[in-house]
């Protein structure tokens, strides 16, 4: 591997890292608000 390539390559590494950490939050989020409208449709359903 050329010293260029090595160079891109860490580059890309560093930026992946960088979109690894909101993307992560971002499902989180998503998983607690999934979450929390279950349990609402439960909630709502026991008393129709």
């Amino acid at each position: 591997m050329k010293a260029e390539e090595v160079r891109r390559l860490k580059e890309l590494e560093q930026e992946n890292g960088g979109l690894k950490k909101p993307l992560t939050e971002a499902e989180l989020a998503k998983a607690i608000w999934q979450e929390a409208l279950e349990g609402n449709g439960k909630s709502l359903g026991g008393t129709r």
